[in-house]
């Protein structure tokens, strides 16, 4: 097959961990040519996927940009979307969402892989606030009333929060590890920038078997005990869980988030709802990712990649 009869993948958040997950699996392995939506054309990441073979087009995901979005989608057989991170009070997420699938149809994309969440507001009747969910799976729901064959993701907790936002600090010599479940809590973990890209490559591979269908990635299902006994065996370093469940735990060695009482809220919603309801619902496979792709990483071979040893990381746009 040459390269202009490949079958084109227009990823929305290309820069993203997700997306770029999803770029760079496709391009490998030959068989899919890649259109990247990125804010920045000449961002370090969008450079990257430009040198493996993508196609880099300069499209924000901001509301009103329907025009341009619907133009970006023109020819691709494919779509693989996101929504990004946006904290309360900015309520942008489902409108935005709906936006990307309506100018994916629109411009004719024969296949949307749509990366998703629980309905928490559905599922807790509303005790539990945690929209980055939400809206996710409001998104989903919109998708499934349009006349275009979709599939969707869902990803576990990512290791990466640990290392970007939930950071590790240092009291004496133990690395004190602030975690945001509950110590013997065993909760789906799973890296984005591996995880991602292997399972959205066997949906565009396979459309027609996955149309309709929800599957859940999932690296390892570890509780924060688990994961510093782990993390001490592999690095050879102290460490410590500290609590960082509940507000007062959070907020002790986050006090940053206090400044947006809305985030804090959510950032304890999303979690209370894990714990309380699970992190999946009970109809989905969580083995599904991991029989599909041997290499998918569990916390240990994570820390070994990866070779992290309690320092902040950032991992950009």
């Amino acid at each position: 097959m040459s390269a202009h009869e490949k079958p084109l993948i227009a990823i929305a958040g290309a820069t993203s961990k997700q997306g770029r997950s999803v770029a760079a699996t496709l391009l490998d392995s030959q068989r899919f040519r890649v259109r990247a939506f990125t804010r920045k054309k000449d961002s370090p990441e969008a450079l990257r996927l430009e040198e493996r073979g993508a196609e880099i087009v300069a499209v924000p995901l901001e509301l009103g940009r329907q025009k341009d979005l619907v133009a970006a989608f023109k020819g691709a057989d494919g779509a693989f979307l996101m929504t990004p991170p946006i904290a309360p009070p900015e309520t942008i997420e489902a409108p935005l969402g709906r936006q990307l699938a309506d100018a994916a149809v629109e411009a004719g994309v024969g296949h949307i892989v749509f990366s998703t969440l629980e309905n928490v507001e559905k599922i807790t009747s509303g005790t539990k606030y945690a929209p980055h969910f939400t809206d996710k799976a409001l998104v989903a729901d919109y998708i499934r009333g349009l006349p275009v064959s979709h599939s969707f993701v869902m990803l576990a907790f990512f290791y990466t929060n640990l290392l970007e936002y939930y950071v590790p600090r240092m009291e004496g010599d133990t690395l004190l590890l602030p975690v945001y479940l509950p110590e013997d809590f065993r909760a789906p973990f799973v890296d984005p920038l591996t995880a991602t890209g292997p399972a959205v490559l066997e949906i565009f591979s396979n459309p027609e078997r996955y149309n309709g269908k929800t599957l859940p990635i999932v690296g390892d299902i570890i509780s924060p005990r688990e994961m510093i006994e782990t993390f001490q065996r592999v690095t050879g370093l102290k460490a410590a869980y500290r609590n960082a469940f509940t507000q007062d735990g959070l907020l002790r060695y986050f006090p940053e988030f206090a400044a947006n009482e809305l985030l804090v809220r959510e950032l304890l919603g999303m979690v209370e709802y894990a714990v309380d309801c699970g992190y999946f619902g009970k109809e989905h496979d969580l083995d599904w990712s991991r029989r599909l792709n041997a290499d998918t990483l569990n916390w240990e071979q994570y820390l070994k990649t990866t070779r992290w040893r309690g320092d902040k990381q950032s991992f950009g746009l």
